[in-house]
């Protein structure tokens, strides 16, 4: 471990998945970052299990994907989907995810988050200019203009505080947040709350599961089972009222609750048990000044839809392009007004989402749990109830993008499989990542002008054009798919994979000239 620099351009509290991740992004932006996390070494126990297509998306703009694709076993075959039961066992309704998003990636995967961290912290410590420094604590910040000078300290020693001039600060500090507090940045509340008990295990037999998510809607005894990673399982069970909370993390209580299951000491290795609270809750705001929030420091949802660290690695990378284009000249400070009204509308919906599974699943009244069924097994005979997506939010307002046109403008572009020459593979990898302008109607770059085609480039900006004349082979009509469903020609999509602006092919001269009126900076006076 590095010593702490006094000058840093971003200091990031936090050195779970999202503040490693954030780092990563900063460093190969060129920016100099400082990540201090507090525990002296790696959380070996796991927490987040699931993971989305998005989310692998995000992690394939920083390689991770390249090599480590492994650490993640999608929700596919016979043992993939979502469904509900009730105590019964009955299948009430089951819910259809295994296929290939719009990411590229297995719409749902389940993984082991040690693993995945022990990843992120490795790319981290030979990304350049980053610096991880592990049983250090935020202290302090204050703020001077454009320059934060932060107090951190070793873990347990408050009295040999260090100051660290830093331009930018990233609060990544989990749900007790010591940035948010030292901000003074309140936090609302879905009303939703309730205690469960987490047992993570190992099977040592085969096991036969008819998904990869079942929720036993259960008023006797609410359930969860959830493939959580490659030769894992996990199982949450709801605290019942009569049982204490002491009596509700024994290991016994774990392997009594199991056991209906066949899980037993014989059939398995229990590798932890925790009771955690589930609830929703918000940041009110996820800025002050140079200061910002992401990850649970700024949302927490019950985990019934397996978004909590997705909704943190979205905000990573939305927050990281807007820093990285900020440090290096390509567009204006005012550029990150939009991360959290954007991120906050986004993250909202799918708590939502969340808290209503959770209040279906969570039901302890007989009469209205069997109410609850019946409406389940009438929705089940609907076709497209069997394909229902996962939530799919568009980005919340005032956003960075050119909306009025469609509805498409602030929701998820798409990644697709392309040829270029004799190499084949995820869009991405082989056109670029970035700003991306797609269009299935000729070359997008053809109609720009000079000067706003050389500014396009000069962000880093990619083209294609996928109509099947141009060099770009759309393999698996991915692309072809997506227009016709959002009847249009062409999109322009931002760093973060969301849609700055969609339609057709001649308004492409338009979008790029309002994306660079949205962020170009003021010349500098005295220039051209």
């Amino acid at each position: 471990m590095s010593a702490l620099r006094p000058d840093v351009d971003c200091v990031i509290v936090g050195g779970g998945p999202v503040g490693l991740l954030t780092a990563v992004l900063l460093g190969r932006a060129g920016l100099r970052v400082a990540v201090v996390e507090r525990q002296p070494q790696r959380y070996p126990s796991p927490r987040a299990c699931t993971i989305d297509h998005e989310a692998l998306r995000i992690l394939q703009s920083v390689g991770l994907m390249d090599s480590h694709a492994d650490l993640f076993e999608p929700s596919r075959g016979e043992r993939g989907g979502y469904e509900f039961r009730n105590g019964e066992g009955e299948l009430l309704q089951a819910i259809d995810w295994n296929r290939t998003a719009e990411s590229g990636w297995a719409n749902t995967n389940g993984f082991y988050q040690p693993d995945l961290e022990a990843v992120l912290e490795d790319l981290a410590l030979v990304t350049p200019g980053v610096t991880v420094h592990r049983g250090w604590t935020f202290q302090a910040l204050t703020q001077d203009g454009e320059e934060t000078t932060v107090q951190l300290a070793p873990a347990g020693r408050p009295e040999e505080a260090l100051p660290v001039r830093s331009r930018w600060l990233v609060g990544a500090d989990g749900a007790n947040s010591s940035v948010r507090s030292h901000l003074g940045i309140g936090v609302g509340d879905s009303g939703f709350q309730a205690d469960w008990l987490v047992v993570d295990y190992r099977p040592l037999v085969e096991e036969q599961w008819s998904a990869f998510v079942t929720q036993y809607c259960d008023p006797a005894q609410p359930a969860t089972a959830v493939n959580s990673g490659p030769g894992r399982r996990r199982f949450e069970f709801m605290r019942p009222a009569d049982m204490t909370v002491e009596e509700l993390g024994r290991d016994s209580t774990a392997w009594r609750l199991m056991a209906p299951w066949g899980v037993t000491p014989r059939t398995a290795e229990l590798e932890r048990h925790a009771v955690y609270t589930f609830r929703g809750r918000w940041a009110h705001t996820w800025r002050v000044g140079n200061a910002f929030l992401a990850g649970d420091a700024a949302h927490l949802m019950p985990p019934f839809l397996g978004q909590g660290l997705c909704a943190g690695l979205r905000d990573a990378r939305a927050l990281a392009w807007r820093l990285a284009m900020v440090h290096g000249g390509l567009a204006a400070p005012s550029i990150v007004d939009t991360y959290g009204p954007e991120r906050t509308g986004h993250v909202r919906e799918i708590i939502d989402e969340a808290v209503a599974a959770g209040r279906v699943i969570c039901e302890l009244d007989p009469d209205r749990a069997a109410a609850r069924d019946a409406e389940m097994r009438k929705r089940s005979r609907d076709a497209e109830a069997a394909t229902r997506q996962p939530p799919h939010p568009r980005l919340g307002e005032p956003s960075l993008t050119l909306t009025g046109r469609g509805h498409t403008a602030g929701r998820l572009a798409p990644q697709g499989r392309v040829r270029v020459g004799a190499r084949t593979g995820l869009f991405d990898d082989i056109v670029g990542g970035g700003w991306q302008l797609v269009s299935r109607a000729g070359d997008p770059l053809a109609l720009l002008p000079d000067e706003d085609l050389s500014w396009f480039r000069g962000i880093g900006g990619t083209a294609a054009d996928v109509s099947g004349v141009g060099a770009v082979q759309d393999v698996d009509s991915a692309y072809a798919r997506w227009f016709t469903e959002h009847d249009c020609q062409v999109f322009l999509s931002r760093p973060d994979f969301y849609v700055f602006a969609a339609g057709q092919h001649a308004d492409i001269p338009h979008f790029v000239a309002r994306l660079r009126r949205s962020i170009e900076p003021a010349p500098v006076k005295g220039t051209p």
